[in-house]
This record gives C-alpha cells, sequence and structure tokens, in this order.
C-alpha cells in the first residue's frame, strides 16, 4: 500500500501539523515577556495543543499495536513498525518538553500547580477528579470508532488488491493461450514450407531429367526426326483437346 492511502500517513501528517504550529506558538511564547497578558493567553493555547496533541499520539500507538498483531494483513513489515513507533516516539518527546518548558516557565511566574492543573482542566475540559469520567469515556469510544474505520479501509484496499491481482492473472492466462495458439500455427505453417520445398526439389530433379531425356532423343533423332516428333506433339495436342472441350 501507498503512502498516500495509508491512513496512518495521513493521520501522521495532520499531527504534524499540528506539532509544527504549536512549535512555532512556543517560540513566540518565548520571545514574550512572561508579565504580559498576551504570554497567558499562549500558555493557555500551548498546554490545550499539548493535551490534544498527546492523545492523538496515543490513539496512534495504539493503532500500531493492532497492527503489530498481524502485520502481514495489513500489508507492512516490522521496520515499518519500528519506523512508526519512533516517529510516534520522537513526537511525544517533542510535545513533553515544551509542555515541560510552558509549565515551569509558568509556575516561576507565580502561579502554582494546582492552578496551571485547573486551567489545564478548563482548557480541554478535562473532568475533576469528583466528577463522572465523561472524557475518558468518549476517548474510548473514539479510539474504537478509529480503529474500526482502519481496520475496515485495509480489508477493503485488500480485498481491491485481490480483485486486481485476479483480473491480471486472467488477462496473463488469456496471453498464454493466444501465444500458444500462435506458436502451434507457425510450427504447422513451417512444415507445410517444409514439404512444399521438398515437392519443389524433387519436381525440379525429375523436370531436369526429362529435359535431358528429350535433348538426346532430339539430338538422336536429327532434323527429320525432329519433324516428326513436333508433328507428332501437335496431333497429340489436338486430339487431347479435341477430347477435353469438344466431348
Amino acid at each position: 500500500m501507498s503512502s498516500a492511502q495509508d491512513p496512518f500517513y495521513i493521520v501522521k501528517e495532520e499531527i504534524q501539523d499540528s506539532i509544527d504550529k504549536l512549535l512555532s506558538k512556543f517560540h513566540q511564547w518565548e520571545r514574550m515577556p512572561s508579565d504580559s497578558g498576551e504570554q497567558l493567553r499562549l500558555t493557555k493555547e500551548l498546554l490545550a495543543g499539548c493535551e490534544s496533541i498527546e492523545w492523538q499520539v496515543d490513539e496512534l500507538d495504539k493503532t500500531i499495536a493492532v497492527a503489530a498483531r498481524d502485520p502481514a494483513w495489513y500489508g507492512i513489515d516490522e521496520a515499518e513498525l519500528d519506523k512508526r513507533r519512533r516517529w510516534t516516539s520522537n513526537a511525544r518527546t517533542q510535545v513533553k518538553n515544551v509542555k515541560k518548558s510552558v509549565v515551569i516557565g509558568y509556575e516561576s511566574n507565580g502561579t502554582s500547580t494546582s492552578n496551571v492543573n485547573g486551567m489545564r482542566r478548563e482548557l480541554m475540559r478535562l473532568p475533576n477528579p469528583h466528577q463522572p469520567d465523561k472524557f475518558n469515556q468518549y476517548a474510548a469510544q473514539d479510539n474504537d470508532d478509529f480503529i474500526s474505520s482502519e481496520s475496515d479501509r485495509q480489508v477493503l484496499l485488500i480485498r481491491q488488491q485481490d480483485e486486481e491481482l485476479d483480473e491480471l492473472s486472467a488477462s496473463v492466462e488469456r496471453i498464454g493461450g493466444v501465444g500458444l495458439t500462435i506458436h502451434e500455427e507457425l510450427l504447422a505453417q513451417e512444415k507445410i514450407i517444409d514439404e512444399l520445398g521438398t515437392e519443389m526439389d524433387s519436381t525440379s530433379n525429375r523436370l531436369d531429367f526429362v529435359q535431358k531425356k528429350v535433348a538426346m532423343v532430339m539430338k538422336k533423332a536429327g532434323a527429320k526426326g525432329q519433324i516428326m516428333m513436333i508433328l507428332f506433339l501437335l496431333a497429340l495436342f489436338i486430339v487431347l483437346f479435341v477430347l477435353v472441350f469438344l466431348t
């Protein structure tokens, strides 16, 4: 399966785009004064972005674990699985570094850890420890839907590939049959040509023999004998002509 058709790479591109935007905001955040309202706004956006990307990377890791159970079914190998695991690990490390720097910077400005956690819960709508865990239920449902969707796509792609292979196999068989028929016809024509060449050689030899005999007879008969033979042949021709065309 090509990268353009693999759901993993589609989701990977979306996550990578989110990481690029997150890093761009983080660099902007680093250049801002620590006591400005704009930095506070960017702090909230950065923490929210980190939480969102971490969740997406976790879901992508779960799909990799599913594919690792039967790589052949999904059309991938161990090298590709290792490559995907390395990418998710690097992505998670990037996001953790950004979140750690933002939290440390925010705490150094006089905000307690409890306030930071409260702000993160508010931004990401995380449940309070004393409230029902609805977010985890939604996350689990989204995860199941994503895995089911990817599995359905993989099965559909495999079916399409099987159909294309069956059509290709049938075409190869038809071409092979036509080629075999052409080969047999060429062999038959070659045999006919050989037989015709043999007959032509035999006829040529007989004609040469007759010509030599006629030459010897004409030579022995002399001029008078030649005239008599010509008259005899002419009379024979007339008789044959009468027998063939007039009777």
